[in-house]
């Protein structure tokens, strides 16, 4: 994990899911911008997936990251997913994405055919990381187990033997709960680097995550990317959470958090970053700003200042857990 702190150095990376028309259309140029202020704002690590829009965030993320000089950013994509030139009807979160038909598969010749494809897309003859998608009962229900199995003697061996020959610098899961993450840190045989864990480690959502995966992730070396910090907007009043319609008990939950921060004149979205990226085990977080001015909030946000009775009033309040890391300074 040292060389995982040093390569990535603890910082915010762009996640590209609203690229892939998450929840709604993004006009073309409002995408490319968003990537090109990103890059103007010194970010250096992205992070996409076929699934975003069926290749679309992708697409949208190779056309700007194309034109920059390869050596000097981290990509990382994901696989258990790859597209078919059949068609199909979109709903859910990316109904408004590519209409291309999406394949889930985990099998070893599946994972070479994603990567191919998803190198075609993003205009880059390498990967630094890969995460294994969704391997994990919000999708896949009671046969998230299964489907375990089937990337365990696919996916996992084909990337564990692409970082021994050097081809990717490391490979984990990308997955929206603990378990598959908690589970993939026992095996022996195809142990991972990292693993992108969202919305499980957050301000609003990280008692779960505490129990076994963060403390197991710190020991065993293996760095934890925080994705979705602001749970899909909830924690700056939006509409979702974890990818859903937010549930009134979220909402008391953020108007709670909300006046402890106003009493001490602190900016949730700060909060929000400097929590995620408190803990020992987090090598770097990465919200998914939608438009241009976001980045440069987030970049802010990570730096403010944060006086340490914020910390102890959302302890107190039984806000956040006591057993959570938090920002010193």
């Amino acid at each position: 994990m040292r060389d995982l702190h040093q390569l990535l150095n603890n910082t915010i990376g762009f996640g590209t899911a609203p690229r892939g028309n998450m929840f709604r259309e993004i006009p073309e140029d409002e995408a490319l911008n968003t990537v090109e202020a990103a890059w103007e704002a010194g970010i250096r690590y992205f992070d996409t997936a076929p699934f975003y829009g069926a290749g679309l965030a992708e697409k949208r993320l190779g056309a700007t990251l194309g034109q920059k000089p390869r050596d000097e950013f981290l990509l990382s994509t994901k696989v258990g997913r790859y597209m078919s030139d059949e068609t199909e009807e979109k709903e859910g979160l990316f109904a408004d994405g590519r209409s291309n038909k999406v394949i889930t598969d985990y099998t070893a010749e599946a994972t070479r055919k994603s990567l191919a494809q998803s190198m075609q897309r993003l205009g880059t003859d390498r990967l630094d990381f890969v995460f294994v998608h969704d391997i994990s009962q919000d999708f896949h229900g009671d046969e998230w187990i299964a489907k375990f199995e089937e990337a365990r003697t696919g996916a996992f061996r084909v990337l564990t033997e692409m970082r021994e020959q050097g081809l990717i610098k490391g490979w984990g899961l990308g997955v929206n709960t603990t378990e598959p993450i908690e589970l993939a840190m026992q095996l022996d045989e195809t142990p991972p680097d990292l693993s992108l864990s969202a919305t499980q480690y957050t301000i609003l959502q990280h008692e779960k995550a505490l129990e076994r995966m963060m403390p197991n992730a710190e020991a065993q070396g293996v760095g934890i990317i925080v994705g979705g910090p602001y749970n899909s907007g909830a924690l700056l009043g939006g509409d979702y959470f974890d990818y859903a319609e937010a549930p009134q008990s979220v909402k008391d939950q953020v108007t709670a958090l909300s006046a402890v921060a106003a009493r001490h004149e602190v900016d949730l979205k700060a909060a929000a970053l400097q929590f995620s990226t408190a803990h020992p085990a987090t090598v770097a977080v990465i919200p998914g700003s939608s438009r241009p001015g976001r980045i440069s909030e987030d970049l802010a946000a990570l730096s403010a200042t944060i006086p340490g009775a914020f910390w102890d009033e959302l302890v107190q309040e039984g806000l956040i857990s006591a057993k959570a890391p938090l920002p010193q300074g």
